[in-house]
């Protein structure tokens, strides 16, 4: 640290008072800051850095900044950073899109900022490979992108937007930065998935909020509780700044203090899972006192599955311990082991070790924590005897098990080779998983792959299996792996000396798992399908050797099976189910509109036996059970439409179901005039069936738990009329 100066510049006396940036930095508007970095600081509150040359660094520099945005705004004279050209022509374009015009008022220019900034900073990010995701910068880019569609569909947009806002970045921001458009088709095609998907979940959580609010008014209540905005948040990924402006709009208001406290409640139960799932709920210092006490583990793995250890270290729940007797799960630290611990999506090895007069079999092998990367564990069960630190013992894998998993990830890569090809080099991995005999890869892409591409990508992996092309696998530096065409995992972090695994000269790819030794072990690939897991991320999974033989044995059980049941060939069978589904979904149809006709054919004879109340025509009807709500309020439309203008008019429609009732009522514009509101009337009838209910003044529905209370409710209508008139 050490001596600093800011840098100002005055904009005048339209910005603010004069007195330099103490009165005024919207008028003084710092543009450049130095830091003469002189001095080590010390600890405690302070120091004389004059005279105590003790802490002087020994090559003293200088630390300067400038905000070229805030240089444009003076060079530009623009009032904020918001008007410059790095951002104005996106701004321009959002109000192109959604109709508004910057400058007519203050809620819209903040949005249309919003929408420049954020468009902007989410292009930027998927140009260096995030994508949009549930953790860490993944979220964060998801949250700055649905935010501004968000915004821009407040403003009026009613189609996507996306393509065209990042269009305008790359216009804007591609001379300086040439990927926006050597990638760009690959950054749009991410940002329009995930926008997309985001007014999909608008879409649902809009019919979702709708129901609930309804409830809400029928019922009498002003509050939108917590737990129905946390279930749109957690179930349809509502925005809950959105559930808040669209409750005020429909009067009611959110529980917000409610929902903060579920949703803390969900991350501290996440926060807890993982934890225990990774550390069995014990505490970090302990796994770092295990590492300084049994030091890293040698791994040897790769070149046997049996190997000679001795035990370092041995933790329980309440601790370090020094032996582990029959019964009890441990956590056990060799020097040396020949078990994979699990990562770059390998599942841990197991097996068994040999110790004298004891049997120990080894359940999984792990780095239980991220911050702890050269920590690596053994979880054990003693079976029979006792395991002590310092015991020298037989590590051996389950090697049938570690081969499984082996082709799996051998598996991996060929697949990832073959996707690239077909999809292009954006296809790359985002996460798998390698189990024995099966696989679970995810990749980069923004539209879902094709089944043609699907059976083209497994055709080919299966001929590189014929062609038994060796797998090798060798150390160098970084600098070789890229000439040669290594494939690197974007987000990983590789040291100067990277392990390259190649299979043949079809695949390439850095990776510090365990294969097969040859293509031809694997036996056979086969993809089981293709799926979203995200904005922009699809996900295959794949069955590898015994496995997917005797998934294809059982597939062809099946399709033999109901083939015989439709009389059709095995190759009929996908157009005569096809078939057989569409009759059902058109009997289904027809079953509805026969339902709903059969309730509107009543209409006539209600209307016709109205009961005059002194000079309004009542009319009380039970529907048939299973009637759906939407018939019943058509039928007292229908029913009203049939008396006024005539006269005034209040239909009363009870819908009974489930050990509940519903009910529908329904006044004209003439019986409103006399205060029969159907809103009022409602609030009257729900009680009588053990409910609450709420609406309009020309239609409200309402409903309870007692279905015998109809009766007395329909009974009570005639008296409520009277009253009023």
């Amino acid at each position: 640290c050490g001596p600093c100066s800011e840098i100002y510049f005055d904009r005048g006396p339209a910005y603010g008072a004069e007195g330099g940036p103490v009165a005024d930095e919207d008028r003084y508007l710092e543009v450049w800051n130095l830091v003469f970095m002189q001095y080590l600081r010390g600890p405690g509150a302070g120091y004389d850095y004059v005279n105590d040359l003790k802490g002087a660094l020994p090559k003293p520099s200088i630390d300067t900044g400038m905000g070229v945005e805030r240089m444009a705004i003076l060079l530009q004279d623009v009032d904020n950073f918001y008007e410059i050209d790095m951002l104005r022509p996106i701004l321009d374009r959002a109000a192109d899109l959604s109709g508004a015009r910057y400058g007519a008022e203050h809620d819209s220019d903040v949005s249309l900022r919003v929408v420049a900034e954020h468009t902007r900073a989410v292009t930027m990010m998927i140009s260096d490979g995030v994508v949009p995701g549930n953790e860490g910068r993944g979220y964060v880019l998801r949250r700055m992108l649905r935010r501004a569609v968000l915004h821009v569909r407040t403003l009026g947009a009613d189609q996507p937007v996306m393509p065209e806002l990042v269009g305008v970045v790359r216009d804007v921001m591609g001379a300086s930065y040439p990927e926006l458009g050597t990638d760009f088709d690959r950054i749009v095609g991410v940002a329009a998935t995930e926008e997309e998907q985001f007014l999909s979940t608008l879409r649902a959580g809009t019919t979702r909020f709708e129901a609930v609010a309804s409830q809400a008014r029928q019922s009498g209540a002003s509050t939108f509780s917590g737990s129905d905005a946390f279930q749109l948040h957690d179930t349809y990924g509502f925005p809950v700044d959105l559930t808040i402006e669209m409750a005020q709009q429909a009067g009611l208001t959110v529980d917000e203090a409610g929902f903060r406290e579920l949703m803390t409640a969900q991350r501290q139960r996440a926060k807890q899972d993982r934890r225990e799932k990774a550390i069995g709920n014990r505490d970090l210092s302990v796994f770092r006192t295990l590492l300084e006490t049994a030091g890293t583990t040698d791994f040897v793995g790769y070149e046997t599955v049996d190997a000679e250890a001795t035990v370092r270290g041995l933790l329980g729940a309440d601790g370090l311990v020094q032996a582990a007797t029959e019964g009890q799960e441990i956590d056990l630290v060799l020097d040396r082991s020949p078990f994979y611990a699990e990562a770059g999506g390998q599942l841990g090895d197991v097996g068994w070790l040999d110790v004298p007069m004891a049997e120990v079999e080894v359940l999984d092998t792990r780095h239980p924590v991220a911050e702890l990367p050269a920590l690596v564990v053994h979880r054990v069960r003693v079976k029979r005897g006792e395991v002590r630190v310092g015991a020298d013992v037989g590590a051996h894998v389950d090697v049938q098990r570690r081969q499984a998993i082996s082709r799996a990830h051998t598996a991996t890569h060929l697949i990832h080779r073959a996707f690239r090809g077909a999809l292009g080099d954006a296809a790359t991995q985002a996460g798998s998983l390698n189990a024995p005999g099966r696989l679970r890869f995810d990749f980069h892409s923004p539209a879902g792959v094709p089944a043609g591409v699907l059976a083209d990508v497994e055709d080919e992996v299966n001929a590189v299996l014929v062609d038994d092309l060796e797998v090798r696998a060798f150390v160098t530096d970084q600098d070789e792996a890229r000439r040669i065409g290594a494939m690197a995992l974007f987000g990983e972090k590789y040291g100067d000396e990277v392990r390259v695994v190649e299979v043949g000269d079809y695949a390439r790819e850095l990776c510090g798992g365990t294969h097969a030794l040859r293509s031809g072990q694997l036996g056979l690939v086969k993809i089981m399908g293709e799926a979203s897991i995200g904005a922009g991320v699809r996900r295959v999974e794949a069955l590898v050797g015994v496995d997917a033989f005797r998934f294809l044995a059982r597939e062809h059980v099946l399709l033999s099976q109901l083939g015989e049941t439709l009389k059709a060939r095995p190759e009929e069978v996908p157009d005569r189910v096809a078939a057989l589904m569409q009759r059902v979904r058109d009997a289904e149809k027809e079953l509805e509109r026969l339902k709903a006709g059969a309730v509107m054919q009543a209409a006539g004879g209600l209307a016709a036996g109205a009961v005059d109340v002194g000079g309004v025509a009542v009319v009380t009807h039970e529907t048939p059970a299973g009637t759906s709500i939407d018939d019943a309020r058509k039928l007292a439309l229908d029913v009203r439409g049939r008396l006024e203008p005539a006269r005034p008019a209040v239909v009363v429609v009870a819908v009974p179901g489930d050990g509940k009732v519903q009910l529908v009522v329904t006044t004209g514009p003439q019986a409103q005039a006399r205060g029969l509101k159907a809103g009022t009337l409602i609030r009257e009838l729900a009680p009588l069936v053990g409910g609450r209910g709420g609406g309009k003044d020309d239609v409200a529905i309402g409903g309870g738990g007692d279905p015998s209370g109809v009766r007395e409710a329909f009974a009570a209508v005639p008296r409520l009329v009277a009253q009023s008139a």
